[in-house]
């Protein structure tokens, strides 16, 4: 019979083994995270047809229209 950790009922072990662990190993200094945004269907498919349209990639029209936005309400 094996002596493996019973599962919780949400499907996650009672406990876990970290010996072999390395602490930080993926940590990078400075890196800044770039959180993704997510835009309803209708949203996105206008906004691609502006960006082609303009010769532009779809990131460079939303922060040009979110910079735009910040100036008018600040």
């Amino acid at each position: 019979m094996s002596k493996s950790p019973r599962k919780a009922a949400d499907g996650m072990k009672r406990e876990y083994d970290f010996a072999g662990a390395t602490r930080g190993k993926f940590y990078r200094e400075g890196v800044e995270l770039v959180a993704p945004i997510h835009l309803e269907a209708e949203v996105l498919k206008y906004l691609e047809a502006r960006a082609t349209a303009r010769g532009t990639s779809l990131s460079q029209l939303v922060n040009d229209l979110l910079k735009k936005h910040i100036e008018l309400i600040s």
